[in-house]
């Protein structure tokens, strides 16, 4: 019976491992689709930006917003740039 407890806090502790190892593979891939024609890898870059505040994020999220016509991904952008801006200021 404990062996079965053990064996399963392990399994569940890799499948975690592995699960957080993707999230991050593919937010780091798609940090650079930004302005790809896909919504969604638009959307992982928004989530990749949002936790590396700084002026160069910000101003490429300025330029982002000229851009991008989507108005849930817009609505995203500001956020994360009313964010960065309060944070680095």
């Amino acid at each position: 019976m404990k062996h079965r407890g053990v064996v399963l806090a392990a399994v569940t502790a890799a499948g975690f491992a592995v699960g957080a190892a993707l999230a991050q593979r593919s937010m780091g891939k798609w940090r650079t689709a930004l302005f790809s024609a896909r919504p969604l890898r638009r959307l992982a870059a928004l989530g990749y930006l949002s936790g590396h505040p700084g002026v160069e994020a910000v101003q490429v999220l300025r330029d982002y917003l000229a851009w991008e016509e989507h108005p849930a991904l817009r609505r995203r952008a500001e956020a994360i740039v009313r964010r960065m801006e309060a944070t680095l200021s």
